[in-house]
């Protein structure tokens, strides 16, 4: 398995375009981009990335959008917000394709209760934005994100179940714990359609921490992503509190590299 980094490590004290060279220079050759902001999604800013990807020779695996910005009104009752909401989508999508990414990471709709959710209305919506995302060569990977109504997963079953066209799954290691739920009950439900991998630690007192840093069992969860046959990447991605000097993140992907390998 190869082993990136996301450059929402280094928000908000590195500009998106500066991270790539960044992680090519701490030995990353793989990564997932972070787009903080708005004018982040235009063609101009993706063109941007694309000549700093080119120039230090980096693989984008992923996209991730400023997701609040914009993602949990894509399930609006009000079309008008919503249709604006799927302008931004559809930039994303485009400037993920510009940079070779293969998935896009996302959050999707804020927590809510099952029951009380217009399934079809939502299904239609995920059928919609795969195919979108699909017709730019980008699979969609819905993330398990603690405050998203991803977390729940009766409502990701649902999703594979009802989604007529393909979803994938992004899965982050620190948002299944912050659930309540181990990333083993989360692989459960995803199975083959994992895609995309957040790597992180925690412990008893915190929530995120570098690898290496916690009590992971990181050769339990990477056992279990082996029999649903995903050996693609594990993107590190932790908070910029997490680490004190580039050099811890480097020695962290040391460290998974050694227990994928050992």
């Amino acid at each position: 398995m190869d082993i990136g980094l996301s450059s929402a490590s280094f928000y908000p004290h590195v500009n998106t375009e500066d991270s790539i060279a960044l992680m090519k220079n701490l030995g990353f050759k793989i990564g997932e981009i972070f787009l903080n902001s708005d004018s982040e999604y235009e063609e101009d800013f993706g063109k941007l990335l694309l000549q700093q990807k080119l120039e230090n020779d980096f693989i984008i695996n992923s996209i991730h959008a400023f997701s609040s910005s914009f993602e949990p009104y894509l399930f609006d009752r009000y079309k008008r917000r919503r249709d604006d909401a799927f302008l931004k989508f559809k930039k994303v999508c485009k400037l993920a394709k510009l940079l070779g990414a293969r998935c896009y990471t996302f959050h999707g709709m804020r927590c809510g209760k099952l029951h009380e959710i217009h399934g079809n209305f939502i299904f239609d919506i995920y059928n919609k934005l795969t195919y979108t995302a699909g017709e730019q060569g980008i699979k969609l990977c819905q993330e398990n994100v603690f405050w998203c109504l991803s977390s729940n997963t009766d409502f990701l079953y649902e999703l594979k179940e009802k989604c007529t066209e393909p979803i994938y799954f992004t899965l982050d290691i620190k948002q299944a714990y912050r659930a309540g739920k181990t990333p083993e009950e989360y692989i459960d439900v995803m199975g083959s359609a994992v895609e995309n991998l957040h790597v992180n630690d925690r412990d008893g007192e915190n929530s995120c921490l570098l690898p290496g840093k916690g009590n992971v069992d990181y050769k339990k969860i990477l056992c279990k992503l082996k029999e649903i046959g995903y050996n693609k990447v594990g993107i590190i991605e932790v908070y910029s509190d997490n680490y004190k000097n580039y050099c811890q993140l480097k020695e962290a992907k040391d460290y998974i590299y050694n227990i994928c390998n050992s």
